[in-house]
């Protein structure tokens, strides 16, 4: 700054006071009128008069800035070519996305009219990467989670129960084999709800009473200080005639028990103490018999492979009981449902593939897609997962799916 100063030192004093007024101006636009405030707090009041009259004529008089080379410097992302650098030719409005627009450091004055601050870009709020090759809003998922009005609030100790009633064995009588892995599936949804801090209770081996009896006996239990209830079923199933639920699943004697009937037991009617709050329930069986073999596109999995041992179907034939005739104005009994999930393991009419030594498909998945991403993602979310990863296995297809009726977003409890 003094060498700039003393090389206008040729000329006169107010070409000495203009270089200072232009080096001062550079240096913020609070600089020169704290310098001049400073030189007349000290009895300069000559000199503090002389800079104010050359700031005057500076201002008036901008062209005669230019002579004296103080000229923008240009700074924008690295790659540009030379050409985009121009800054007097280019237009801020019409850069494409992804490039940034210069930033141009001197006097207000000099800004090329197309770089005023009123016409450059504002600030973009950061993406945040997502950690899955994506990126995200910043905690979108933790903003749901702190409002009651958008997730519920699950803080009980224990979270709620859960029941995973398992039927492996069943009676000759039936015509239905064994369920071999099915107790793989059985300890893998053990354990996964014990973790999310639910307390666990297995039932084996039930016949189609003795499933309504659980069921009717978890309904009746005060819920009052639990937040959730969670119900597995790992069993052989089949079609049946429905209202709102499709399918039914076995008993280890050979009877159906309606999904719809086993949801409906912990309505508000039948379970008081769970009202407003999330019922779950997970079905392993099959939803009839046929066999999806999909079609075909371009591989985007290395696990679309066939698998290493040929996986048996929870499938037996179709169910249905008598059926009423429709009457004009008829109105069904059954309760509007509400915080209610279905989750499938395969889509209604398809069977659902278990391989006898890693257990089925669904659970499998269930279990990988919970314990990777139940700390950070709502319930809905993980289904999506499951979904997706059970869609692009083996030879046969099968496609999970879900009735859900839930209110708000659900959060597990880890």
């Amino acid at each position: 700054m003094i060498e700039d100063i003393q090389r206008a030192g040729s000329g006169s004093r107010r070409d000495q006071a203009r270089q200072l007024i232009l080096d001062l101006e550079t240096r913020g636009s609070q600089a020169l009128p704290l310098f001049i405030s400073c030189l007349e707090d000290t009895g300069q009041d000559t000199l503090a008069s002389l800079l104010k009259t050359s700031r005057q004529a500076a201002k008036q008089d901008v062209e005669a800035i230019r002579p004296l080379d103080l000229k923008p410097v240009v700074l924008g992302p690295e790659g540009l070519k030379p050409g985009e650098l121009r800054v007097m030719k280019q237009d801020p409005s019409k850069l494409s996305q992804g490039k940034l627009a210069p930033v141009v450091l001197g006097p207000e004055e000099l800004w090329p009219p197309k770089l005023r601050p009123e016409v450059l870009r504002p600030e973009v709020p950061r993406a945040v990467d997502a950690g899955s090759g994506g990126f995200t809003d910043v905690c979108p998922q933790d903003r749901a989670k702190g409002n009651a009005d958008l997730a519920y609030v699950l803080n009980a100790d224990p979270c709620g129960h859960c029941l995973i009633i398992n039927n492996v064995n069943f009676c000759r009588e039936s015509g239905l084999r064994a369920r071999t892995g099915s107790n793989i599936d059985c300890e893998r949804m053990w354990r996964r709800f014990h973790l999310l801090q639910f307390v666990v209770e297995v039932k084996c081996d039930l016949t189609a009473k003795q499933m309504v009896q659980a069921l009717m006996q978890l309904a009746r239990q005060d819920h009052s200080a639990l937040d959730c209830c969670v119900v597995v079923i790992l069993s052989h199933g089949c079609q049946a005639s429905h209202l709102q639920f499709p399918g039914a699943v076995y008993g280890t004697d050979g009877c159906p028990v309606s999904v719809e009937r086993i949801v409906n037991t912990f309505n508000g009617t039948g379970c008081p103490s769970l009202r407003g709050k999330p019922k779950l329930f997970f079905i392993q069986a099959c939803g009839g018999e046929q066999k999806d073999h999909g079609f075909e596109v371009e591989s985007t999995s290395p696990e679309d492979k066939t698998p290493s041992s040929d996986p048996e179907a929870d499938a037996t034939p179709f169910q249905e009981g008598p059926r009423s005739i429709d009457e004009p104005d008829a109105v069904s009994s059954l309760p509007t449902p509400s915080d209610i999930l279905v989750s499938y393991s395969t889509f209604p009419g398809f069977v659902s593939w278990r391989d006898p030594k890693s257990g089925s498909w669904y659970i499998e998945t269930l279990d990988s897609i919970f314990e990777q991403w139940a700390h950070c993602e709502d319930l809905q979310t993980l289904l999506l997962r499951v979904a997706n990863a059970v869609s692009v296995k083996g030879i046969y297809k099968q496609m999970p799916g879900c009735f859900n009726f839930l209110r708000k977003k659900l959060f597990f409890k880890t």
